[in-house]
């Protein structure tokens, strides 16, 4: 039953975004008197679920739910009517129009999808507001980065203070640092308040770094289990706590999954806590510093606030979670380019199965936000076929005064869709080997 909610909550989302996404070619496009043939939902190769010729536009249903298009006259696109192309371009046809014009036109989805994001992150918080984790309701205190250590900070503390300012929530811990004038901490450490200085370079080092200077201590209660992996071999269950490797103490989730760097390759001695007794467990640790076990979420391990929003204040709260959302996608990317990156490399299987196995709203509008903002930026890369590769070329003759080629165009083109089937195909494959074979 699982598989069809999520796959539900897949379709649906995908359809409201494909649809706005559509739809920002389509009103500028009509604006600029310029003539769309067809408008479709989902893809229809030999054949349309539905389609409705209303005006000059042909509005349809397709089989494929991979996307949708929007068929513009005079636009050189996936439908590849080179016939068209040969004729000399028509006043309402989209390479008859001015370059600025066909600019917004081809912008028109990616800047819809980009707010659309930001506008659903708005609306979540103005219905349900959002969740915040006071800084001292982190029972056991905040792993600390390693460069902190230096300046003083210790695993477990619970900052209070950075000079005057009083961080309130776990979010607000590392801008309070770096926005404190002051050298002067105070923690909680060991339920006893310390008082220490930095050194005088402190902020320095700070700005040149870009890491996570805390993150909360949590337990590492087993939440699932990999089929055939070394920890199923090894007999742990759901809800064993680990609490041990050999015989260095990992209490929490955050000590475990440092220490067993140490590890890799190697065959280790896995402590558990299991109905009040501590077990040993002989466990194979891979190359990659895994043993197939995914912690219980962390959230359930803290009691956290939920903060309220005015409808005007959700609004630029929603936009700076959006952008913060679309610069953490576009770091993170580099790691495609890593071999355990490419491997983790998903389609619509692995997307459909971030979505929660409930019809939970909350949780649906949050996933549809997010892959709206993924996509924005996705469109938008100088890529054949996508729109950031139209882009490209409009701007190029913007610049230079000269259209492209209509051959380079085409090319361009297939050259642009078959690197993208390629990649569809491959992270499509990669969820079917991950299915049967891992």
């Amino acid at each position: 039953m699982d598989i069809w909610v999520k796959t539900g909550q897949l379709i649906l989302s995908l359809s409201i975004i494909v649809v706005l996404h559509e739809m920002g070619h389509f009103i500028p496009a009509k604006y600029f008197k310029t003539r769309v043939e067809k408008f479709y939902l989902f893809f229809n190769p030999w054949f349309s679920v539905f389609k409705k010729k209303i005006g000059e536009t042909e509005y349809g249903l397709g089989w494929l739910p991979l996307g949708g298009y929007v068929k513009i006259a005079g636009m050189v696109d996936e439908s590849m009517d080179k016939e068209q192309m040969e004729k000399p371009p028509e006043d309402w046809e989209y390479r008859a129009k001015p370059a600025w014009q066909r600019l917004i036109i081809i912008t028109g989805g990616v800047i819809v999808n980009l707010l659309l994001g930001m506008f659903i992150y708005a609306m979540i918080m103005f219905t349900w507001g959002t969740e915040k984790l006071p800084v001292e309701n982190a029972e056991w205190g905040y792993q600390v980065d390693p460069i902190l250590v230096d300046f003083g900070f210790e695993n477990g503390d619970v900052p209070v203070r950075f000079g005057d300012v009083q961080p309130n929530y776990y979010s607000d811990l590392a801008k309070s640092l770096i926005l404190s004038e002051s050298r002067e901490v105070e923690v909680i450490r060991n339920n006893v308040n310390v008082n220490f200085t930095m050194p005088e370079d402190w902020r320095d080092i700070l700005l040149e770094e870009k890491r996570t200077f805390f993150s909360p201590l949590f337990l590492f209660y087993a939440d699932s289990i990999k089929a055939d992996s070394p920890a199923e071999k090894a007999g742990l269950l759901k809800g064993d706590l680990i609490i041990g490797i050999d015989e260095n103490a990992t209490p929490y989730f955050n000590n475990f999954k440092e220490k067993i760097q140490e590890y890799k390759g190697h065959d280790v001695e896995l402590r558990v806590l299991r109905n009040g007794d501590t077990l040993s467990f002989p466990v194979a640790v891979s190359d990659e510093a895994t043993i197939g076990v995914w912690s219980r979420n962390a959230s359930t391990q803290f009691e956290f606030e939920t903060l309220q929003y005015t409808l005007m204040e959700a609004i630029p709260a929603g936009i700076k979670h959006g952008y913060n959302t679309l610069v953490g996608y576009v770091s993170s990317l580099k790691l495609l380019f890593t071999k355990s990156g490419a491997k983790q490399m998903g389609g619509f299987g692995t997307i459909g199965s971030l979505f929660s196995s409930t019809w939970d709203w909350q949780s649906f509008w949050n996933m549809t936000a997010l892959i709206s903002i993924i996509l924005a930026f996705m469109n938008i890369l100088p890529i054949p076929a996508l729109d950031g590769g139209h882009a490209v070329f409009i701007i190029y003759e913007m610049i230079s005064g000269k259209q492209p080629n209509q051959r380079v165009l085409e090319v361009a083109q297939m050259i642009g869709m078959f690197l993208l089937l390629a990649l569809v195909l491959f992270a499509n494959l990669n969820d079917v080997y991950k299915f049967f074979i891992k």
